[in-house]
């Protein structure tokens, strides 16, 4: 038997013919479609990141964020407002078919549905153009989705009444009152309800005692005949409890 015949070299494909070390190409491989992560690639990130908190920084110092009065919970006059990115959903529950009986329609159905619909957009879509004009449902959507969101927020911000909702949430100085008086016993009887307890006043409610510039004839002119969003009749004392009660506001309407 001569040497080499009859002999058969099988390859197996399992087991590597030349070992490579693994390290991978180099960028100079691929000009112009990639670039080293460090420091190129987070250099930029940095920048860019740099210039938004400079940026938000800037903001922030311009406008500061708008800070209100301590909250009251007896206040029931207050009218709260969400912030910017819930505008439009706080505008859809002031329609009559999403508040009232039917708020779970504006508050959960409508909302899911909106939402929820993201969930179909890989199933509705699955074409791999990347260019807006060739993918019409994705588009459409997209810019439903977005003049609806503009539009309520828009209305939300127009219909708001700022002028009594910055009168509502103004911080006030608080004076201290003298509360072992019998004339804070009346107030406390008959005005603290509406007027606060501290002679505040309340928003939507009463007004501010303090300050107020009401001499003692004036404010037992007040609480008989009432004044403004203030009926008459409130005070059912009697001529010497009214007189010690407007003398004790008096001294505060002054400062």
């Amino acid at each position: 038997m001569h040497r080499g015949k009859g002999m058969k070299f099988v390859g197996d494909s399992r087991v590597s013919a030349e070992r490579k070390p693994n390290i991978p190409k180099d960028y100079s491989e691929y000009p112009g479609k990639t670039e080293a992560f460090w420091p190129d690639f987070l250099l930029k990130e940095w920048l860019v990141g740099a210039v938004f908190l400079i940026g938000f920084l800037c903001l922030t110092v311009a406008h500061p964020s708008p800070l209100e009065r301590i909250a009251d919970p007896t206040d029931t006059g207050y009218i709260p407002l969400p912030d910017w990115y819930f505008l439009f959903l706080y505008q859809l529950l002031k329609y009559t078919y999403a508040s009232g009986p039917y708020n779970i329609l504006g508050t959960v159905v409508i909302p899911g549905l909106a939402f929820g619909g993201l969930m179909l957009a890989p199933f509705i879509d699955r074409g791999p153009e990347r260019r807006a004009s060739k993918r019409p449902f994705a588009t459409g959507f997209m810019l439903l989705a977005f003049a609806a969101i503009f539009y309520l927020t828009w209305q939300a911000v127009d219909m708001h009444d700022w002028a009594a909702a910055e009168q509502q949430g103004k911080i006030t100085d608080v004076v201290e009152v003298d509360k072992d008086v019998e004339g804070y016993e009346i107030y406390k009887a008959s005005c603290i309800g509406c007027h606060g307890e501290n002679l505040e006043g309340k928003s939507g409610v009463g007004a501010a005692l303090v300050g107020s510039g009401h001499t003692a004839e004036e404010i037992k002119d007040i609480a008989i005949n009432g004044f403004k969003n203030m009926p008459a009749g409130m005070f059912k004392g009697s001529d010497e409890e009214l007189d010690k009660l407007a003398d004790y506001i008096a001294e505060y309407s002054k400062k």
